[in-house]
């Protein structure tokens, strides 16, 4: 059976496009929209259904212009904000419980219920704009080292790493006097992750050193109480 190249083509352009509505993450959506357009762009001239070419192009233009300014802010420090909030808080409360199978999903051997009340916890939100996005809770592990109990972030972000603002781009550690950061025990994400905001093998167990509050960007926000 002779196979029409062409016709593979234009499907698999339309594949691309349904892939891409099917994505929780922002960015992936983007890439495989614009994929997906471009393909159709091409299909659509050569076969001469001028209206699918002139759709197709304007949707490429529109995806290129959304990576464009995704990319641009994805490290940008006025796109985030760190809010620190009281372990007791509602809100708080509110936001795991509604996330929590998720929040379980990639870290199993988080326990929900032991965030409330406990002394010597921080808990701190990063928000975009008025969306909560991310969650970092902690605990004083001693000798100025602050273990990470939970690094959480909502699926549609996890191309764009927000956890970074509280770590390395905030004073939310350091302001209570910690010198350095060790990584969540049980965490299922990949090592990259934790890598590229700073964390670093020491003796077995990934650890970010601390910058002094001075050499930091001032995007660390007053508690929330």
């Amino acid at each position: 059976m002779r196979v029409n190249w062409l016709e593979v083509v234009g499907w698999g352009g339309s594949a691309l496009v349904v892939a891409s509505l099917l994505q929780t993450r922002i960015l992936r959506l983007r890439v495989l929209n614009l994929l997906g357009s471009l393909v159709l762009t091409g299909f659509n001239a050569v076969i001469g259904v001028w209206p699918m070419v002139g759709l197709n192009a304007v949707l490429s233009a529109i995806n290129i212009g959304h990576l464009v300014r995704l990319l641009r802010h994805r490290h940008d420090a006025r796109e985030y904000t760190v809010v620190e909030v009281p372990p007791t808080s509602p809100y708080l409360r509110h936001v795991i419980d509604t996330l929590r199978e998720d929040i379980l999903r990639f870290n199993p051997d988080f326990d929900p219920d032991r965030v409330a009340g406990a002394a010597g916890r921080y808990a701190f939100l990063v928000q975009q704009r008025e969306r909560t996005v991310g969650v970092v809770l902690a605990h004083d592990a001693g000798a100025g080292r602050a273990q990470v109990d939970l690094d959480y972030v909502l699926p549609e972000y996890r191309d764009f790493t927000p956890g970074e603002f509280v770590y390395r781009r905030s004073d939310v550690f350091t302001r209570h006097g910690f010198t350095s950061v060790l990584a969540p025990r049980g965490m299922r994400r990949s090592a990259g992750y934790l890598h590229r905001v700073g964390f670093r093998p020491e003796n077995g167990t990934l650890v970010l050193r601390l910058a002094p509050p001075s050499t930091l960007p001032a995007s660390g926000q007053p508690s929330a109480e």
